[in-house]
């Protein structure tokens, strides 16, 4: 395995991030320097966070416990995030968490565990969080569970249901060659943010995006953006900057142009979909009285309606690809615009024809447009779960605050657990989840939250048990994704830092501790580990006649290459025989009407796609007093909120704030300039904020990305101000609909003014007070 020798100054390891494959530089115990893998063609600017990440003063440098639960025991505290800790040692470590694991599971029953791992964490195939934490707590019965994601919340429910899968229009999805050869037309509803391409879960070896976009231009194709954001289009486009949140409503007027003027594909419509006659009914307004037409849409969203007359007889006239991203279903009634995009696209005919049809999240990841790899990739089996409860992942403080309330999902009538312990490995909820002072009033009532984590970040802040992980950087792993040709060795760059371990090194010695050791390790050590499922894959490859090298030359070597299914078309099996290659919906075809979703009766959601009226819109009354719409959106600086301690994302802030950009006449109105600070508030909370002007923001808008990592000016109260720029003090922890309750953080309603007091110091990367035990006295509860 990797030979890491600190002393070397100078030496390059091979290694790989979400975000892309790299050389990381090492000396003296610390990466000094990053370089881009040669065959990247766009390398994402967020490898610049990876420099001084080892040693950066946000690391947790040893286990520690929160005070007031070492000498008080278990139970509920509101004085989590802002308690101090104490540092214990590996074996106290040991010993007080599997006690407690077995207090809670022989108490209450391991459904009162939630495995709330959530979060990209690290890039490897092994040594992955997530996996990590679900086989440890599989091997002891089990634990309550999130589905799906805060990223397709709404999408991971909807899209079975409208053309049988969700996890396809991804990895499968037409591809970026076949676009910039064939496309006439590409109508993007939320653009194609190159931004947000630079990430794909598992790593990325090339970044293609700009490269296709650029080369549908060269060939004559013309792009169309609905976004209130210039820049969520990269170079020439026809833009539209509609108000936020009426897409849908674009989205029908253009099918309304298409219905009465018979520019649909109606033989299209009757061999492969369900339930156009029922859409049509409400399109046309036979059945509400509001006919959904261009006039009608642009009351709503502010675009001219004989522009969209004339892009909905071009779109007919082209061969016309429909994207949508998947920021336009992270809102209230987010099922709508991707169930809305896929019917307009079959009303056009073209789903399955090169070139044309429906796109759900260009620009949302790298990930949709590149070609697949066609066998399983290597992965660490989580072994079964016997315990039945779940909950949708957005859902996580209604569970906590609510035990045994019911609540709607999928067309089940399900109820809360009552959760006594919160295992956390691998994702900071605070930059994911909403409403961050409901947030933290749920997290005071768990008896126990256990958090690994190599940093300190918020979560960790609120933890009783914080165990100190190492990053991917100190530990060899294999990284592969399913959208991406190469499989590659990550080869550990540095030592483990201070006193952090492996998560396997941990899970193995409290398996052990708990009687459950042979489960959890199968007699493996990590690198034994690597093998066995290096060789797993080895075999799949092997049977496809592909090059597929023994353990030591892949290490040796640094990467394989896989074959990959190129010029993929979505859907273009199902169109050519739909009755061979039905989809996996009730009917086996697109289903415009879902009989399922209208037999479960929810008013937030039909059983065809609609327009809903926002709450949070300008549209609205509540915008008499927010006045502005604040679009919390993906950083450009790095991913989510991991690294947001690196250089580049800190080189993005303003007086140490998030940027938050602003339209020029907005600014001026507030009598705000270019590098103020201002304060971004409703009624759910406040932050502060640096200010961005920039014309390229729509009238009304203002976007202030996710990612700052919280910091209260007073951590004892949750509704203190997050002085750093956190837009998750301001956004609803409101469910999308009773269908999917996916994550609604996209779009929040706010009113800024200019700070003018004295800029309170930023304290998220500063570790929280430590204390030896003898600082305090002996401990009263053990």
């Amino acid at each position: 395995m990797s030979d890491v020798d600190e002393a070397d100054r100078g030496v390059r390891y091979q290694h790989m991030s979400h975000w892309g494959m790299f050389e990381a530089q090492v000396s003296d115990g610390e990466v000094v320097a990053v370089h881009p893998y040669s065959g990247d063609s766009d390398p994402s600017p967020a490898l610049g966070n990876i420099a001084g990440s080892i040693r950066n003063k946000a690391r947790i440098t040893g286990p520690a416990v929160r005070r007031g639960w070492l000498e008080n025991g278990p139970g509920p505290s509101s004085a989590r995030g802002s308690d101090e800790f104490v540092s214990v040692d590996w074996e106290e470590l040991t010993e007080r968490l599997s006690g407690e694991l077995r207090r809670v599971i022989d108490t209450y029953g391991n459904s009162a565990i939630f495995g709330g791992s959530y979060g990209w964490a690290s890039a490897g195939r092994f040594h992955h969080a997530q996996s990590q934490v679900h086989r440890f707590l599989n091997s002891l019965g089990g634990y309550t569970r999130s589905v799906h994601s805060y990223s397709l919340g709404a999408t991971g429910v909807i899209m079975p249901r409208v053309v049988g899968t969700h996890w396809k229009l991804f990895a499968r999805s037409t591809s970026w060659k076949v676009i910039a050869e064939h496309t006439e037309l590409l109508v993007c509803f939320g653009g194609v943010p190159l931004k947000n391409t630079g990430v794909n879960h598992g790593g990325t070896s090339d970044h293609p995006t700009r490269g296709a976009l650029d080369a549908l231009r060269r060939r004559g194709g013309c792009i169309v953006s609905f976004s209130p954001l210039r820049d969520d289009l990269h170079g020439a486009a026809e833009r539209h900057a509609p108000v936020p949140g009426t897409d849908v409503a674009i989205m029908l007027a253009l099918a309304y142009v298409l219905a009465t003027e018979g520019l649909h594909d109606t033989a299209f419509l009757a061999s492969h979909c369900v339930g156009y006659d029922r859409f049509e009914e409400y399109l046309l307004g036979r059945s509400d009285g509001v006919p959904k037409s261009p006039a009608w849409a642009e009351q709503i969203s502010g675009i001219a309606a004989d522009e969209l007359v004339v892009l909905a007889r071009r779109m007919a006239a082209s061969r016309t690809m429909v994207t949508v991203t998947w920021s336009l279903q992270r809102v209230r009634h987010g099922e709508q615009a991707p169930w809305m995009g896929v019917t307009l696209a079959a009303m056009l005919g073209q789903v399955g024809l090169p070139g044309g049809g429906f796109g759900h999240g260009y620009g949302s990841m790298n990930e949709p447009g590149l070609a697949p790899v066609p066998y399983p990739l290597p992965t660490l089996p989580q072994g079964l779960n016997p315990v039945p409860d779940f909950i949708p992942v957005a859902a996580v403080s209604d569970m906590l605050l609510n035990p045994g309330a019911p609540f709607d999902y999928d067309g089940q009538r399900l109820s809360y657990p009552d959760i006594r312990m919160l295992y956390w490995a691998g994702g900071n909820p605070f930059h994911h989840h909403q409403d961050l002072g409901r947030l933290r009033r749920a997290l005071a009532r768990p008896e126990t939250i256990v958090v690994h984590e190599p940093y300190w970040t918020p979560m960790a802040r609120h933890a009783d048990i914080v165990v100190p992980s190492t990053t991917s950087l100190e530990r060899d792993d294999i990284s592969c994704t399913r959208n991406d040709p190469l499989l590659v060795a990550m080869h550990a760059a540095v030592r483990p830092y201070a006193d952090a371990r492996d998560d396997y090194d941990t899970f193995s010695a409290l398996a052990r501790r708990l009687g459950v050791g042979e489960k959890f390790t199968e007699g493996r050590s990590s690198q034994q580990w690597l093998e066995h499922l290096y060789e797993q894959w080895r075999g799949f490859v092997r049977a496809d006649g592909g090059p597929a090298p023994i353990f030591d030359d892949f290490w040796t070597d640094g990467q394989v290459r896989m074959r990959t299914e190129d010029d993929l078309v979505l859907f273009g099996d199902f169109r050519a025989d739909p009755a061979t290659y039905p989809l996996a919906t009730p009917s086996g075809r697109i289903e415009i009407f879902s009989a399922d979703i209208d037999s479960f009766g929810y008013a937030d959601c039909a059983g065809h796609p609609r327009w809903y009226e926002p709450e949070e819109w300008l549209g609205g009354d509540r915008a008499q007093q927010y006045p502005l719409h604040l679009i919390a959106n993906q950083p450009r600086s790095r991913l989510h909120s991991q690294l947001d301690h690196g250089a580049t994302s800190r080189e993005s802030k303003i007086k140490g704030r998030e940027p938050l950009r602003i339209h020029p006449d907005d600014a001026a109105a507030r009598g705000v300039v270019a590098g103020d600070v201002v304060r971004v508030y409703n009624d759910r909370g406040s932050c502060l904020a640096g200010v961005v002007v920039d014309d390229g923001v729509r009238r009304g808008v203002v976007q202030l990305s996710t990612g700052a990592w919280y910091d209260p000016l007073d951590p004892t109260d949750p509704e203190s101000l997050c002085v750093h720029g956190n837009p998750n003090v301001l956004t609803a922890d409101v469910g999308s609909s009773s269908l999917s309750r996916g994550c609604t953080g996209q779009h929040v309603l706010v009113q800024i003014e200019r700070y003018l007091d004295e800029l309170p110091p930023i304290r998220a990367f500063d570790p929280p007070t430590i204390t030896s035990r003898s600082a305090r006295g002996p401990v009263k509860w053990s």
